[in-house]
């Protein structure tokens, strides 16, 4: 018999919805500096409130304070290596290094810091839950993936020189986002971004205006020869190009970084010849202090800048070749110029047959980022800690379930208080 809906009736994600959009109608009309802060704090609240996906990938507060309170104890410690720190399924996708060419790697370095590899597995692990979960997927299902998670990472562990190295095939997630990724041209991102190809950045739902001293700042720093030299190195332009400011704007982006300085600026870079003019967009970023537990023993940059920058480096090198860390307006900031080919993974929903492939292929993905840490008996060490921890029901470790059915609970019951309170004003 079909369910009869009472008259009036509107489902929760109805009123997300009209609550998203009476938002955005204020954030256009009332999005200035003085007022940046609570718009970004109201933004920020309703976006985690759309899912329990959304609130697991925005809330990394919850996530840190159970490592802190119980992680010791409950997660083994693995070599002390350059983790993700913040390692959600939506943190990975395609990347285009400084020549073009396409790579899946991790892709959100805010958290990066020199820890336990582990805590990047149980992050990873929780995020593809917490997807199966909103995909209507069984409770076996998330043990198959937890499974699979581990089939991908112990792969990418094994030794470069391997004859018989078996990559994990790519999800179909993975492969759409991929064909996107390389068919993407300037002219994508423009449009994506910017709304039209003409060379400024539009007013409205995500672009801000800038104060003036922001305005300022941003063409001091573009005024420096060492970013010159960093948006000439991209892309085989010229050594000498010449780059011009022609637009800047406040980005409204992401969840965990609202509230954080956030610049979109479009540039024109000219190599001398007006044929070879090419518009760029970069993206700065504030760097703040990583939330992430890191090992005690460990010697990164103490500016928070510098410390993003060398974990992309050592993570994500086909980022972090495209980044540079410097200062505006006394902050630590990241630089780096968007390329139309960095684009974010999106796994909301799910089939039982793609969970699976997603959990066995991004496991490697996050394997060969450690990996690439380790010397060869470091590696053989920590896959063998993974083997031994095993469950007899269960090919995986049995801290890395029992993590997950405990992080699961926590982040529900936090996610429901959290529209509690929403919805309560």
């Amino acid at each position: 018999m079909p369910q009869i809906k009472p008259r009036g009736c509107r489902s929760p994600s109805y009123y997300v919805g009209l609550a998203t959009g009476i938002l955005m109608k204020s954030t256009v009309a009332f999005a200035r500096p003085s007022n940046r802060k609570s718009i970004l704090a109201d933004r920020r609240t309703l976006k985690m409130a759309s899912s329990a996906h959304a609130y697991v990938r925005g809330s990394t507060v919850q996530f840190y304070k159970w490592l802190e309170e119980r992680g010791a104890r409950a997660v083994p410690n693995g070599p002390s290596v350059w983790i993700c720190g913040d390692c959600h399924a939506g943190n990975l996708g395609p990347i285009a290094d400084a020549q073009g060419k396409i790579h899946v790697q991790i892709r959100d370095l805010d958290q990066t810091v020199i820890g336990n590899p582990n805590h990047d597995l149980i992050r990873l692990a929780l995020s593809l839950a917490s997807a199966a979960r909103g995909s209507n997927l069984p409770g076996v299902t998330t043990a198959h993936m937890l499974e699979q998670m581990m089939i991908g990472y112990r792969r990418a562990l094994k030794p470069v020189s391997a004859k018989r190295m078996i990559e994990s095939d790519k999800p179909e997630c993975v492969r759409i986002v991929m064909r996107r990724a390389m068919s993407r041209t300037w002219k994508h991102l423009a449009r994506e971004r910017l709304k039209d190809l003409k060379p400024n950045i539009p007013r409205g739902e995500r672009f801000w205006p800038l104060s003036k001293q922001e305005s300022a700042a941003i063409k001091g720093l573009f005024d420096e020869e060492g970013v010159r030299r960093l948006v000439a190195s991209l892309k085989s332009r010229a050594n000498d190009s010449r780059i011009d400011v022609l637009d800047a704007a406040y980005w409204m982006k992401g969840c965990s970084s609202l509230g954080r300085l956030r610049f979109a600026v479009l540039l024109n870079v000219s190599g001398g010849n007006a044929k070879t003019d090419e518009f760029c967009l970069i993206d700065i970023k504030e760097a703040s202090p990583a939330a992430a537990p890191r090992a005690r023993d460990a010697v990164m940059p103490r500016d928070n800048g510098k410390r993003v920058v060398e974990g992309a480096k050592q993570l994500a090198p086909a980022l972090g070749d495209r980044m540079m860390a410097t200062k505006v307006l006394g902050r630590s900031i990241v630089l780096r110029e968007l390329m139309p080919q960095d684009l974010k993974l999106e796994i909301d929903q799910l089939s039982r047959d793609e969970a699976v492939e997603a959990a066995r292929y991004l496991a490697q993905v996050v394997g060969k980022a450690h990996a690439r840490q380790m010397d060869a008996p470091t590696r053989k060490e920590f896959a063998g800690s993974l083997r031994a921890r095993r469950s007899t029901r269960l090919d995986a470790p049995s801290w890395l379930w029992t993590s997950i059915v405990e992080l699961a609970a926590i982040h529900e019951a936090a996610y429901l208080e959290h529209c509690r309170l929403y919805a309560l004003g």
